[in-house]
């Protein structure tokens, strides 16, 4: 009875054995049976990524870039024209003075002595002009009576009108007295900014010459004298005449950007005021004015400055960034990729630049694809695959960005350890 137990007792143990066996030589097979070989789509990589722009035409104003100046919109000497010793000065050197501002003040006792002298001839003036047409009034039914002769009446009459001379000439008198006295305090003749005194108090002026005592310049708006050569402007006359380009417009409708002298733009457009018909005959440049507002005062007096003038338009156009043109001594040429998704190159026809872009002037249609970045993606007789080009942020533009982000964003700092 106990054999008979054990023996029942062993048989479950001897089938589990046998299917853990069994299990571990599936496993061995499967690994010894050989992989299957991969299949030809398989092995093909993708096509490579190339950045591209979409080709659309339009109406492109061509910038022309000159060298020029600035210059103040108006320019006053401050001068003395009396003579005198400076006895004040009335402003701040480099400040902002209105017209009419009193400057300087220059010792004035002299001309209200000669004021007062020129007020006292007037009075004896008009003294003997009452005496001589007192006397002429009496004479008059003299002569008609015939009690005096015809001399002593033309005699009295000539009288007054000498001493009616002599009021006139006083009046005149005391008026140029006025001017002087009022030449005494010198004034502001314009509006602007007022450079450094060019004399002291104390000093002698306007003795022999009239002595310039400081300088006012108005610099809001300001003038930009640019100059561009006449091969240029006879090259744009003729695009113009053969229908290539158009014209921009009149002088007063044309804008003019201004590019400083570190490179940035001046945030304010201007407007060109004329150009000159004649040329300088020693630089063969012929001259223009812009004028530019100026509230700041960024712009000072005789800096150097490029002025960027829309002097003509393309009315069938196409911008591409400058990456995408490819220049070489056959030409200038782009990358085009096919509907097909082919590249292929293309000979263009380029233009002036405008905003870090190429201006495309022939040579490309609307809707084509134009290769931007991956040209060393491409194969040789391979598909590519396009994806739109994105311009990569100005640092400017990353710098705000980085400022605007919240500052939620940052991680929490740490709790302190008790």
């Amino acid at each position: 009875m106990f054999a008979f137990s054990n023996a029942v007792h062993a048989a479950p143990c001897l089938t589990r054995q046998r299917s853990v066996l069994f299990s571990a030589l599936l496993l061995a097979l499967s690994a010894c049976s050989p992989t299957p070989p991969p299949t030809a789509a398989d092995s093909t990589p993708p096509p490579p990524e190339v950045a591209v722009v979409t080709v659309a035409r339009g109406t492109v104003g061509l910038l022309t870039e000159l060298p020029g100046r600035t210059e103040a919109y108006r320019t006053a000497q401050v001068r003395a024209r009396v003579a005198g010793i400076v006895q004040r000065q009335l402003f701040r050197e480099g400040s902002e003075v209105q017209a009419n501002q009193a400057l300087f003040q220059i010792d004035d006792a002299p001309y209200q002595a000669s004021l007062a002298s020129a007020q006292a001839s007037l009075a004896r003036a008009e003294a003997n002009l009452m005496q001589a047409q007192a006397q002429a009034q009496r004479d008059q039914p003299l002569v008609e009576a015939h009690a005096i002769s015809q001399q002593d009446y033309v005699s009295a009459v000539a009288q007054q009108k000498l001493a009616q001379a002599d009021v006139a000439a006083a009046k005149a008198a005391i008026q140029s007295a006025q001017i002087n006295l009022a030449y005494a305090s010198v004034t502001a003749p314009i509006a602007g900014h007022i450079g450094r005194a060019l004399v002291t108090e104390g000093a002698l002026v306007g003795q022999s010459e009239v002595t310039p005592l400081a300088l006012v310049q108005q610099t809001n708006p300001m003038y930009v004298n640019v100059s561009q050569s006449v091969t240029e402007v006879l090259a744009l006359r003729k695009a113009i005449a053969s229908g290539q380009l158009k014209s921009a417009g009149s002088a007063d409708s044309a804008q003019v950007r201004i590019v400083l002298d570190d490179g940035s733009l001046y945030p304010l457009p201007g407007k060109l005021l004329f150009s000159d018909l004649s040329v300088d005959p020693t630089s063969g440049q012929i001259s223009l004015r812009a004028e530019v507002p100026n509230p700041k005062g960024i712009l000072l007096p005789g800096m150097y400055v490029r002025a960027q003038l829309q002097q003509a338009a393309a009315s069938s156009a196409i911008l591409l960034p400058q990456q995408a043109l490819q220049r070489s001594a056959q030409g200038d040429s782009v990358k085009v990729v096919g509907t097909d998704g082919m590249v292929s190159s293309r000979n263009v026809k380029v233009g002036a630049a405008k905003d870090n872009q190429w201006v495309v002037l022939d040579g490309l249609k609307d809707g084509e694809q134009v290769v931007v970045e991956g040209f060393q993606k491409i194969p040789a007789k391979a598909p590519v695959k396009p994806v739109p080009w994105h311009a990569a942020p100005t640092p400017a533009a990353s710098a705000s960005a980085a400022s605007a982000a919240p500052a939620a964003s940052a991680p929490a700092p740490a709790p302190a350890k008790p």
